[in-house]
């Protein structure tokens, strides 16, 4: 965003800009006046447009940096844009004019001119002021991403070579009344033929510009740099579209991303704002990231099942899969409201089966144990006496799973209507994750076979350095 210091800075070069206008277009039509020279009035005409369009510049400035409201959500720096687009077609419609008038005087009209070493002096003082001018727009400009103080740059550069080429001319018809070369007359229009081909030049090339910036062309190759840096995002799958508009300094970036479809919602939360961060860094701009969930490849099959189940807004857990005479069948609990009737909750594992048969070809069958999803937990106090049962009871089974060095912090609790268990255990540290979790698999095992009112025992490993 520009601050305050900006915008004052870009509103006082505009000013500049008129004020110098303003001197030029004095200068050139005393000069042309003076001396009857197409060429001058020429320049004289293209300083007079110049002035217009610095007026129409300093107006842009001063509404491109609005912020936005209800009426124009986007901002108003597309109104920098359309003063570029005006300018363009005021320098086309001036040199048109200086092609039909030197025209005119090569063909058909003889126009007496009154060079003079003044005249060449204050083209001079022209120059320097076009000079000055021009490099202190163009700096702001590019400071600030200006199209119309940029345009304003462009014009006063382009001044400095025609007048020299309308110099040039001047100088030629003094010389041709000095020697008697009559015919060194015509350099004048030539000359002012000269000034119309650049100015078609300048406009041509603003005019593109402008109109691109006015139709939501994006900028060459933005788009493909906006996606490899979305796509270098950790968590990004593919930047699958990418839109690009400008208005004044500003873009607008419209992206859509691929992500995992297991992500959580704070996960791709996360994602997006990289993808913001990303972006930013190439370019100032208010962007918008949009997330499609996909099938990353060569996504596993228990991800793939419980993304359906994510789907759906369903719970599940104690996910398994195993082969049955060649057969993949899965298994897994499914988490229920505890409100719901036996036809309603059998419909949703129904609807998650035929889901998971659908889109795993490789599933032959699934099974689903219903539960109540435990939203309700009771205020009981720990069961004391059952705790230490329990930890004696897998402190007593270090003989059977030398893994194991004890068991500590054992907790009880009643939810639903059953009794959960949760307890540290605490193994060698050199021991790989999968043995570990053989170990508390099958101590979770004995202790619901030595209490079977226990509806479910977690076990927390731990290395015995944290002990």
């Amino acid at each position: 965003m520009i601050t305050a210091d900006g915008i004052r800075e870009k509103k006082r070069a505009a000013l500049a800009s008129v004020a110098s206008a303003m001197l030029l277009v004095s200068l050139k039509v005393f000069l042309a006046v003076a001396t009857g020279s197409l060429g001058i009035l020429s320049e004289a005409l293209h300083s007079g447009l110049d002035l217009v369009t610095t007026v129409v510049t300093y107006l842009s400035v001063r509404v491109a940096d609005k912020p936005a409201d209800a009426d124009h959500p986007y901002g108003h720096g597309k109104v920098e844009n359309f003063g570029a687009f005006v300018e363009t077609g005021l320098l086309i419609a001036a040199a048109l004019y200086i092609i039909y008038e030197a025209f005119r005087r090569l063909l058909f009209a003889e126009v007496h001119i009154e060079p003079s070493l003044l005249a060449i002096g204050i083209l001079g003082v022209t120059i320097v002021v076009d000079v000055v001018r021009s490099r202190h727009l163009r700096r702001v400009a590019r400071k600030y991403q200006s199209d119309a103080l940029e345009a304003d740059a462009l014009h006063f550069s382009t001044d400095v070579w025609s007048t020299v080429v309308v110099m040039f001319g001047i100088a030629l018809v003094w010389a041709g009344e000095s020697t008697g070369l009559a015919w060194l007359r015509y350099a004048d229009p030539i000359a002012a033929l000269a000034v119309s081909g650049v100015i078609i030049w300048v406009g041509s090339r603003l005019g593109k510009r402008t109109i691109d910036a006015l139709l939501d062309a994006a900028p060459h190759g933005l788009q493909e740099r906006i996606a490899a840096a979305a796509e270098g995002v950790e968590g990004v799958l593919a930047a699958e579209r990418v839109r690009v508009r400008r208005a004044g300094h500003r873009h607008f970036v419209d992206v859509t991303i691929s992500v995992p479809r297991t992500m959580s919602f704070e996960q791709v939360h996360a994602t997006s704002e990289a993808v913001e961060a990303s972006i930013e860094r190439i370019v100032p701009a208010d962007v918008t990231v949009h997330m499609e969930p996909r099938a990353p490849a060569g996504e596993n099959l228990f991800d793939a099942i419980r993304a359906l189940a994510h789907r759906r807004g369903l719970a599940i857990h104690e996910l398994s899969a195993h082969q049955l005479d060649g057969r993949l069948l899965v298994d897994f609990h499914l988490e229920l409201d505890e409100g719901l009737s036996l036809h309603e909750a059998h419909r949703r594992a129904t609807e998650l089966e035929e889901d998971v048969l659908r889109e795993n070809p490789g599933v032959a069958a699934v099974n689903i144990h219903i539960e109540p999803l435990g939203t309700h937990i009771s205020a009981a106090a720990e069961m004391k006496e059952l705790a230490a049962a329990v930890q004696e009871h897998v402190n007593a089974l270090r003989s059977d799973y030398h893994e194991l060095v004890d068991c500590h912090e054992v907790k009880v609790r009643r939810a639903n209507h059953k009794i959960l268990v949760s307890c540290h255990c605490t193994m060698r540290s050199e021991l790989p994750i999968t043995e570990v979790h053989d170990v508390t698999a099958a101590l979770e095992d004995r202790v619901r076979e030595k209490f079977p009112a226990i509806s479910r025992v977690t076990i927390h490993p731990e290395p015995i350095e944290e002990r």
